[in-house]
């Protein structure tokens, strides 16, 4: 089964280099940065390995990853207009 993955450089491109900012200057962001990676890996396991799952669980994973995705989005624009406005 072909996975789309998930993972933060994947979904930001652009963002890679305040991605790795935060995750070496700001605990909170990094614990959110490897929650939200431990579940993409755990949902394309069970998605390459085509574990038989019930559909409500596949889902709670993948919207609890959206939530962190859409928490962590937040703190990568929040950091980067402090940054512009120290400038």
């Amino acid at each position: 089964m072909q996975v789309e993955h998930h993972d933060l450089h994947h979904e930001f491109p652009e963002l890679t280099d305040v991605i790795h900012a935060l995750k070496t200057n700001h605990n909170h962001f990094s614990k959110l940065f490897d929650e939200y990676h431990h579940l993409t890996k755990e949902v394309e396991r069970l998605e390459e390995e085509d574990i038989p799952v019930d559909d409500f669980t596949i889902e709670d994973l993948k919207k609890k990853r959206v939530r962190l995705k859409d928490d962590l989005y937040h703190m990568i624009v929040a950091f980067q207009a402090g940054q512009k406005s120290a400038q």
